[in-house]
């Protein structure tokens, strides 16, 4: 297993896996990244919002630093946690339709302590295609279950934690490790079809991988040393890899170059950011860059009509157009709420952050349009939106649905 120091943001204020190199309190004591949010200003809301109902999942992602967020098909919603529970939901009303609790361990001390056992914490994931639901786990596995029931179809082990989800295409399943191996296995039977191995990692990493994208028989990435990987999904072979930032600078953090945010595509362009990089539009075809510009982010983008929509390492919000990169508008009153990846619903941007908050954003004008807060705790992952209602995940594993609709 390659050793490295994951360094978990948004706040430099909440979890940091580090292996014994005393990086936390020098960050701290240089107070790189750890400004407060900014205040919040009142608004007349331009559009309504209703809460259609809230639960939680187990504790959440806990303290591991991962970013989980449910995922949605066929009427259900499949939410996990990293203390061993797994459930489907009625995505209409948030019902129980099954729930799973894994406990692997040692007989009466761990009935009477409850403590998750070693393949208990799901934390890649989930994601579903058709009857199959895949997770991976904090303790280097993959699952698959019936979508339908949970049962468990077959299991395989990587060589460490998978902590983003898996993806499925093809009758191939694909899973991502935090070492910067992609492995692909049966969808059927869970054999091992191959391994890339990205030979080498930077040590000092940010805590979080972007989802595989697969697709057309290719699985895309974003790696932690700033690059974009196109790999062949039949023979995991390198396609193309193209650099997106440098990651140059004095200090450790300064040279930090991840582009492991979750890339999107929109036809045969491919849009990718990367910490301390650009953004960039990628012709996936070719591997050849369309058109970049400096923009740093460890998020990732959201894809409107005729714009991109970023967060910065800041949390400013912008606009792109699509044909160039020029700049279209900036919101900056959600400054150091340290924003998710922005969803787009609608004429909307989405987008959760520090303190609980889910913030709506007029695509027109980057205005400020709804807020509602689901908790008091950090939200970290996208916001998952399906037509006019949108689910939203924070770290301690509170779950609510919103529907939207214009006003007046």
């Amino acid at each position: 297993m390659k050793r490295r120091h994951l360094l978990l943001l948004p706040l430099l204020a909440a979890t940091v896996a580090l292996s014994g190199c005393g990086l936390w309190s020098k960050l701290f004591n240089r107070g790189e990244n750890i400004q407060p949010p900014k205040p919040l200003v009142e608004f007349a809301p331009s559009l309504q919002v209703q809460k259609l109902w809230s639960t939680r999942i187990g504790d959440g992602a806990g303290r591991s630093g991962v970013r989980l967020q449910p995922a949605f098909a066929d009427g259900k919603l499949y939410v996990i946690s990293t203390d061993g529970r797994i459930e489907a939901l009625d995505a209409a009303t948030g019902k129980t339709l099954w729930r799973q609790s894994t406990r692997v361990g040692d007989g009466f001390w761990l009935f009477k302590h409850k403590k998750p056992g070693p393949d208990a914490r799901y934390a890649g994931g989930p994601s579903v295609l058709g009857n199959l639901l895949v997770v991976g786990t904090l303790d280097g596995h993959v699952y698959a279950m019936d979508a339908a029931t949970g049962k468990q179809l077959w299991s395989a082990e990587v060589d460490d934690e998978v902590i983003s989800p898996p993806a499925i295409e093809a009758g191939t399943v694909y899973a991502r490790t935090n070492s910067g191996e992609v492995y692909a296995f049966d969808a059927n039977t869970g054999e091992r079809k191959w391994v890339y191995d990205q030979a080498s990692v930077p040590l000092l990493s940010l805590r979080g991988n972007g989802a595989l994208l697969a697709t057309h028989g290719v699985v895309m990435f974003g790696s932690d040393d700033g690059n974009i990987v196109l790999l062949r999904g039949d023979t995991g072979a390198v396609q193309w890899k193209l650099p997106i930032t440098k990651g140059l600078g004095r200090t450790d953090i300064q040279k930090l170059n991840d582009a492991d945010d979750t890339l999107q595509l929109d036809g045969n362009i491919l849009y990718a950011t990367a910490y301390h990089g650009s953004l960039t539009a990628i012709d996936a075809a070719q591997g050849q860059i369309v058109w970049d510009r400096p923009f740093s982010s460890y998020v990732g983008v959201g894809l409107a009509d005729k714009a991109v929509i970023g967060v910065d390492d800041n949390s400013l919000v912008w606009a792109f157009s699509k044909d160039g990169g020029g700049d279209l508008w900036k919101q900056d009153a959600l400054q150091y709420h340290w924003l998710t990846a922005p969803a787009i619903q609608g004429q909307y941007a989405v987008v959760g952050g520090v303190e609980g908050y889910v913030h709506w954003l007029d695509l027109s004008d980057g205005k400020l349009a709804a807020r509602v807060r689901l908790s008091k705790d950090e939200i970290r992952a996208r916001p998952l939106v399906n037509g006019d209602t949108v689910y939203v995940e924070d770290v301690k594993g509170h779950v609510a649905a919103y529907r939207i609709g214009t006003s007046g």
